[in-house]
């Protein structure tokens, strides 16, 4: 098994390719669609950047995975799947459906938009493992963040989304919308730390604290020793106290509306208008 990872500099995320060296099966795993919010705008470089590398090592993608309906950016699942690899399967943990019905009425979608999960191609229940040509995916759902988050152990390598990050920044945030800093501490705690110490952790994000290098990868037995937010020795209410607090004091993300109503749709925009046009809804709220 390899891993290529690929790193959107201007939303922090990390994409990976995983794949297999000899018989060329792969997944990718939270792709990105590059969009400029002051104008409206989406791009593909990232996009160009996963395809160069795919192409040069003639991979064959089975599945693109989605830790979860990302709020930080939008997903290049569905992109991908209709331009480029036609037999791939966009999966998501199944929990998506309480994601979709939590937005359906916040962006008022019309009675079409289906919250059945069925714009993805596959909802994956908890410790489901599934094939993709030789490689074996296990899915191990780790809400908190969101209801949907999930992680991703394939061989010794566990993607862990936005769950956790790299010990010298923490958690995820758990103040969206069905966010629990409860559900996080038991998916870290019990769930993740329940693994191998060896296991090998990539995580969703990488925000370079104090201007250091990117990094991405650590394990699950530096994580317990070291992550400033959680350690093994940390306690429920410790952790649920400091998430509660830190989170009320940080902004929303600057693509949050954008990518929720994008990415509940496995990255599919909306139909274009009479005009041609696609537009994406912003949702105003009343000064107080």
């Amino acid at each position: 098994m390899e891993i290529e990872t690929l790193f959107d500099g201007a939303t922090y995320t990390l994409t990976y390719v995983v794949f297999d060296k000899g018989t060329k099966d792969a997944v990718i795993i939270d792709p990105v669609l590059d969009f400029d919010p002051a104008s409206g705008k989406t791009t593909k470089k990232s996009i160009r950047n996963l395809l160069e590398f795919i192409n040069d090592k003639k991979l064959n993608v089975h599945y693109i995975l989605e830790t979860h309906a990302h709020a930080d950016h939008l997903s290049g699942a569905h992109e991908l799947v209709t331009s480029y690899f036609p037999k791939a399967k966009i999966a998501i943990s199944e929990r998506i459906t309480e994601v979709q019905e939590t937005f359906k009425p916040f962006f008022n979608f019309p009675p079409s938009f289906k919250t059945d999960g069925s714009q993805f191609h596959k909802l994956l229940k908890d410790n489901e493992t599934i094939k993709a040509g030789s490689l074996e995916v296990k899915t191990i759902f780790t809400p908190g963040h969101t209801p949907a988050c999930a992680s991703f152990l394939i061989g010794d390598a566990l993607f862990a989304g936005d769950a956790i990050f790299m010990p010298d920044y923490g958690t995820g945030r758990c103040d969206f919308p069905k966010g629990d800093a409860e559900a996080l501490y038991d998916s870290i705690a019990n769930r993740i730390y329940a693994l191998s110490d060896s296991t090998r952790i990539f995580v969703g994000h990488d925000y370079q604290p104090n201007g250091r290098e990117l990094k991405f990868e650590t394990t699950v037995g530096e994580s317990k020793r070291s992550n400033i937010q959680l350690k093994s020795s940390t306690k429920k209410d410790e952790f649920v106290n400091f998430r509660r607090k830190r989170d009320a004091t940080l902004n929303a993300p600057k693509l949050l509306l954008p990518s929720i109503q994008v990415n509940i749709a496995a990255g599919e925009l909306p139909q274009a208008e009479s005009n041609g046009k696609v537009y994406l809804k912003l949702p105003l709220t009343n000064a107080e």
